[in-house]
């Protein structure tokens, strides 16, 4: 059984993923500084923090954050501290020789987490989950059945669409060689414009 509106689901999700948003930006600039193959780390560590959080709404917290909005504001400034850390980390690395087989001295969990905590502190996916997933869930029928479609859905979408944009960027390597810091503080400053809209857009 498909839960409600799936089609609508796709739309909104697909509307998501190609907007550029922190995690895109966080991919897009791993990329450039990583690697591709790197950046696949860094996807599992989005969508791993994704499923957490839909399976915590679901199955665990219900509307407790709409009731407790504090809680949705300590995980906002959260966030915003990471972005801040990760605009300065971006900043100053530098960006991969491409024709380099130097190995990257960041581990693959390291890789993980920051995809993890970008996802995991967001603000807007604390509020996707809660106020717009649960809309395509016919609770009266078997809606765990309808929960994992309408994730893995989310997930697989969430990840190719991630690795879409590491492809991309690293398509303009090139011109990144020619370039070298230009993506670096380009990627800092939309990091750190985001953590200012967070702050003064987003009160609970």
């Amino acid at each position: 059984m498909l839960p409600l509106d799936f089609i609508l689901f796709l739309q909104i999700i697909i509307f998501l993923f190609i907007t550029p948003g922190t995690p895109r930006i966080v991919i897009v600039s791993y990329s450039m500084n990583y690697g591709v193959r790197n950046c696949i780390w860094t996807a599992f560590g989005d969508i791993t923090a994704n499923f957490v959080q839909a399976t915590l709404v679901i199955f665990v917290l219900g509307t407790f954050f709409s009731d407790n909005p504090k809680f949705l504001n300590f995980f906002k400034w959260i966030g915003v501290l990471y972005l801040l850390y990760l605009a300065y980390d971006v900043y100053k690395s530098s960006p991969k020789d491409i024709n380099s087989k130097i190995i990257t001295s960041k581990s693959f969990f390291s890789f993980f987490k920051d995809g993890f905590l970008v996802a995991g502190t967001s603000p807007k996916a604390w509020l996707f989950f809660p106020l717009i997933f649960p809309q395509f869930i016919d609770f009266n029928s078997n809606y765990i059945v309808q929960f994992f479609i309408l994730i893995t859905t989310y997930i697989v979408l969430d990840f190719l669409s991630l690795i879409g944009y590491a492809v991309l960027a690293q398509k303009l390597i090139t011109w990144i060689k020619a370039n070298p810091k230009t993506i670096n503080t380009i990627s800092a400053s939309v990091l750190v414009v985001i953590a200012l809209i967070i702050i003064v857009t987003q009160q609970y």
